[in-house]
């Protein structure tokens, strides 16, 4: 799973996710309340939170649908996921 900086990140951007509600990692986040102007913001709050540029290959609706597929990606980005 992800670690809770990731989670306090994301959670201002998902306003129709009740506080007490888990996220878990096949939550839809357009559902949720993730729209266009919400993932763009939260791209850059990402990249600086951990330091990392997304590749342009993972700029896409797909990066962003799930908090799983969305941490799996910047997981892979993260310089100690080195193979």
């Amino acid at each position: 799973m992800w670690d809770d900086r990731f989670e306090q990140i994301l959670r201002p951007f998902l306003p129709f996710l009740p506080p007490q509600e888990e996220l878990t990692p096949d939550s839809d986040l357009k559902d949720l309340g993730l729209d266009s102007l919400g993932t763009v913001q939260l791209l850059g709050t990402l990249e600086e939170a951990y330091q990392l540029r997304f590749r342009d290959s993972a700029l896409t609706m797909e990066t962003f649908r799930t908090p799983g597929v969305l941490w799996d990606t910047m997981r892979s980005m993260l310089p100690s996921a080195a193979s």
